[in-house]
């Protein structure tokens, strides 16, 4: 398998860059999505995060909506929704009016973790009961919401606009837990390697062997999460993406900012242990370089996951850097 053999799309998590503000972002989302249009991506996903000043995707069905009015033909969806935060006829609702307003473009990606840190956490949940471990039931009060025979929406309670919605679901994670369980109910899987890639190659086996056709699916479906950063030239990338590798150095010092401008010194920044997680780690399902040197990576890491569908993160503080990147990507599709 190479990368000829799948599909391509965009994670986008509407970095707010230094010097910048999420109203930026907004609009370099829009222009990001209607450029991924033009280039023939097959999604434009945004994820929910909570708490973070480089991240301006919270309110993430208000910008799906955004996005979805200025493109014509890309679905566009969540790559995901953090169930946990939400009550599930709230996100049915949501999702049911994102379709009725877009038929047959809108995507719920759903996500068992909550996006955010526990300060987030206890403000997000006044009334709301957040444990992952209860992800399946409400999971199932989700899909009942659109698919009442289901069984499990509460008693006397509708989703208008949501019920009788042909609204694809995704289950996304990182780790076993969401792979089995989209295998057992015969749902797409999305796994989250472009920051979380310990577990992906273990969870897609488990995925594939507990799958179970169903009326969604009929075969397994993978989704795999890439960091791709395209240049004309491969020091060109490195010097982009040391953007990114800042960010993830600042998550795991657990530290909050802002997408930082390339550097030449980030190896004054960071010791030889947090390189080794940064790079080795946390952003090992990367592709940076010229498009020859991204596409024998991306085809390594299909040959390896067998993905039906990669979906690239780029975070990169230029905005016509990133434009390029995403064309450059497209191009060898």
């Amino acid at each position: 398998m190479t990368i000829r053999s799948t599909r391509l799309s965009i994670l986008d998590l509407a970095p707010v860059i230094e010097g910048k503000t999420p109203a930026d972002s907004f609009r370099n989302s829009i222009d990001l999505a209607q450029h991924a249009e033009k280039w023939g991506y097959h999604r434009y996903w945004l994820a929910e995060h909570h708490n973070s000043l480089g991240v301006a995707s919270s309110a993430t069905s208000l910008i799906i909506g955004q996005i979805a009015a200025n493109t014509t033909k890309i679905r566009v969806g969540s790559g995901g929704i953090m169930l946990p935060n939400h009550a599930p006829l709230a996100i049915a609702e949501q999702f049911g009016t994102l379709e009725s307003m877009f038929p047959g473009r809108i995507d719920l990606g759903l996500g068992r973790a909550t996006g955010a840190d526990s300060s987030a956490i206890r403000a997000l949940s006044r009334g709301l009961s957040i444990n992952s471990n209860d992800f399946p039931l409400q999971l199932n009060e989700l899909r009942s919401y659109f698919n009442p025979a289901l069984g499990g929406a509460a008693p006397g309670v509708r989703a208008v606009p949501g019920e009788g919605l042909d609204i694809p679901i995704i289950l996304l994670g990182s780790s076993d837990f969401s792979a089995q369980l989209a295998g057992q109910l015969g749902l797409p899987f999305g796994f989250a390697s472009h920051f979380a890639p310990d577990y992906l190659l273990q969870a897609l086996e488990l995925y594939h062997r507990q799958f179970r056709p169903s009326a969604a699916l009929e075969s397994p479906y993978v989704i795999v999460g890439v960091n791709v950063v395209v240049a004309a030239t491969d020091e060109e990338a490195e010097w982009l993406a040391t953007s990114q590798q800042m960010q993830f150095l600042s998550i795991l010092r657990g530290k909050n900012g802002r997408l930082q401008p390339p550097t030449d010194k980030l190896d004054e920044m960071w010791n030889a242990q947090e390189k080794a997680v940064v790079q080795g780690r946390m952003l090992r399902y990367s592709a940076v370089g010229s498009p020859e040197t991204v596409r024998r990576k991306l085809d390594a890491i299909v040959e390896q996951t067998r993905a039906d569908e990669l979906i690239a993160a780029g975070m990169i503080y230029d905005d016509q850097a990133r434009l390029r990147s995403f064309e450059l990507l497209a191009d060898l599709f």
